[in-house]
């Protein structure tokens, strides 16, 4: 039976609730804000908003690490404005047409901003360079001149994409690059050169060639490189398929610094250029999502690697951005567990790091200070390798110079009508030649089935001619199109002679290891010819049949003939990284027993690289007693 009280109750208590709303200055007959209102108000309120140089919203969280969080996509601040709307509404989840509508808001705000450039894993900040480690707290490694250290806050905005994976915390911890030495399958003039590259990786702003890992079916190329790139740029997938059109490729490049594409056989022409772009700096415009006019920028520079047997497959201009590191067959029973590498490989990685910044550290103090004589392609890289050689006694640049060189005659060996120019330039003599194209396509021997690269008429001829000129050039045949027959149709002459180069052995390269030893040779054995030869190449042979170019023995010394006593090692062998010229030392091989202990810093007490060693130093750069690893 319904009373008097009950009926007049619900009254009783809307009254209460609109006395209680009109007390704390809210109107009982308005709607509360919406949740998109709620939403942008917490967003301006927690973050910090801005545009980016190509025209992306982003949003740093106000007092938090310095991580720019993406405002497009349901990824990044998105996802953390529906977290924290939830947290602070007893847990109301709010509708995605309302986070869609705060975004919008948002973007406009971010738009009246200042720009900025987020960067990706590395970056510069004065003269020093900052690491990135990924932490979800934002911690980074700054490296300078006078040293390395660890920050719990960067002083520069990062961002992250799905593709990171964090870097360990770098500790030193003996010689980190003898033990990455050990993990890899290459000579020690190989490794050399890898090493200068890995330091060049963290310089954010210079060209970086392709490191291409080269070699036949089992000489772990593929893990190689994903352990290379990994040291750089770790990632869950660190070794990627071709991408399938420029579109897929872009999107790769934009959300990770260092990329290794893997078991490369055939590059499309449209791949091969993209790679050159990528290497010196790209940009890719792209319709905006959901827009009819509006456009978004993607642009990088990135550090690539590359693994293949046959360099023969690249264009020529990609060839010469190529690092080539040749990879020699390992026996079955010399071969470790994927499950034993991977351990050795994660144990090892902070004391690479703090190897490699340690050397990156001494490389940035006397770079200002050197200067090229002579500058090669990639100039600012062949820069930085000069400096490394500086620092450390290597001979990397001159092994540098030819690999190069090698690439690029590779290239010359699988391009029948490259290789058919080069045949003609050298029946011609010293004097060499000048014809037209028609002339040219005439003069040079055509093989029976023509190939489909073949040009078919003059014009093609012409332009086939001008895209191996720079190639060409770096084999010692120089192409000179700047004249013009006097009469008739006026019709362009090429005049192909071949340089003293040309008719002169090339430098020495690093090769693959050999199947008995790799010995150390005295600096200046760069100058010896190559030891890859071709049956129609313009290279000679060695004479010995050994490595060139290794730093440390008296110029013109003898090679060194290493003990016998270690021939039926479990792994292919090498001489120890770092030990500079030492005739008739021990090969040390990867399954022997730890070498002794390296002289320790004078501040930290923990074991110098060898490179350090070798340098006269006693102390880490820029060390100090508050550097020491953590116990």
């Amino acid at each position: 039976m319904t009373t008097e009280h009950d009926r007049t109750a619900p009254s009783s208590n809307d009254d209460l609730a609109r006395r209680l709303l009109n007390d704390n200055g809210v109107d009982p007959d308005k709607k509360g804000p919406s949740q998109a209102t709620q939403l942008a108000a917490l967003a301006r309120e927690r973050y910090e908003l801005f545009m980016s140089d190509d025209g992306r919203p982003y949003g740093i969280t106000t007092g938090g690490p310095n991580i720019a969080l993406p405002l497009r996509g349901k990824a990044g601040l998105r996802s953390q404005l529906a977290r924290v709307f939830a947290d602070t509404h007893g847990g109301t989840v709010p509708s995605q047409s309302a986070l869609a509508d705060a975004m919008t808001v948002l973007e406009g705000v971010a738009s009246m901003a200042d720009p900025r450039t987020p960067q990706l894993r590395v970056a510069r900040h004065g003269e020093r360079i900052i690491v990135d480690l990924g932490t979800t707290d934002g911690r980074c490694v700054a490296i300078g001149p006078d040293g390395w250290e660890r920050l719990p806050a960067s002083p520069v905005v990062f961002r992250r994409s799905g593709a990171m994976k964090p870097l360990p915390e770098p500790i030193r911890a003996g010689d980190g690059l003898a033990r990455l030495r050990d993990l890899l399958n290459t000579t020690e003039d190989g490794f050399r050169l890898l090493a200068a590259w890995l330091i060049a990786a963290f310089i954010p702003d210079l060209p970086h060639p392709i490191l291409a890992f080269r070699g036949e079916q089992g000489t772990g190329k593929s893990k190689g490189a994903a352990m290379v790139i990994g040291i750089v740029d770790p990632s869950g997938a660190p070794k990627r398929t071709a991408p399938r059109d420029l579109k897929s490729w872009a999107v790769q490049a934009f959300n990770s610094w260092a990329i290794c594409l893997d078991n490369i056989s055939i590059v499309p022409d449209w791949l091969s250029d993209a790679l050159c772009r990528a290497v010196t700096g790209d940009g890719i415009v792209d319709r905006a999502l959901y827009t009819d006019d509006d456009v978004v920028v993607l642009e990088f520079r990135r550090v690539l690697a590359m693994t293949t047997i046959d360099a023969g497959a690249l264009a020529g201009d990609l060839a010469e951005r190529l690092l080539t590191i040749e990879l020699q067959l390992i026996p079955d029973h010399k071969r470790r567990e994927e499950a034993e590498l991977d351990q050795a490989y994660a144990d090892a990685h902070p004391a690479i790091l703090a190897s490699l910044f340690d050397l990156l550290a001494q490389v940035l103090k006397v770079l200002p200070d050197i200067q090229l004589t002579e500058r090669p392609r990639m100039a600012d890289f062949a820069r930085v390798l000069a400096a490394v050689d500086h620092v450390t006694g290597w001979n990397t640049l001159a092994s540098y110079k030819a690999t190069a060189a090698d690439a690029v005659a590779d290239v010359l060996d699988g391009e029948p009508f490259a290789q058919a120019v080069v045949d003609l330039v050298r029946a011609a003599g010293p004097d060499g030649l000048t014809v037209t194209a028609a002339q040219l396509l005439e003069s040079v021997t055509a093989p029976e089935k023509l190939p489909k690269k073949w040009p078919k008429d003059p014009t093609r001829a012409a332009g086939h001619l001008k895209r191996l000129a720079p190639a060409l050039r770096t084999v010692g045949i120089n192409v000179d199109d700047s004249q013009r027959q006097p009469d008739g149709n006026r019709s362009r002459l090429y005049r192909l002679t071949g340089t003293e180069r040309y008719r002169n052995s090339a430098p020495g390269a690093p090769a693959a290891p050999g199947t008995t030893s790799d010995l150390q040779e005295p600096p200046g054995a760069s100058t010896a010819p190559s030891t890859r030869t071709s049956t129609r190449s313009t290279r000679e042979p060695t004479t010995n049949g050994t490595p060139s170019g290794a730093a440390g023995a008296g110029p013109g010394a003898a090679p060194s003939t290493a003990p016998a006593s270690h021939t039926a090692s479990d792994q292919p062998e090498h001489p120890s990284p770092g030990a500079a010229g030492v005739p008739g030392a021990e090969l040390r091989h990867l399954s022997a027993a730890a070498a002794p202990p390296s002289p320790c810093c004078a501040e930290c007490d923990t074991p110098l690289a060898d490179f350090l060693i070798t340098a006269g130093q006693n102390t880490h750069p820029g060390c100090d007693p508050g550097l020491a690893p953590r116990s």
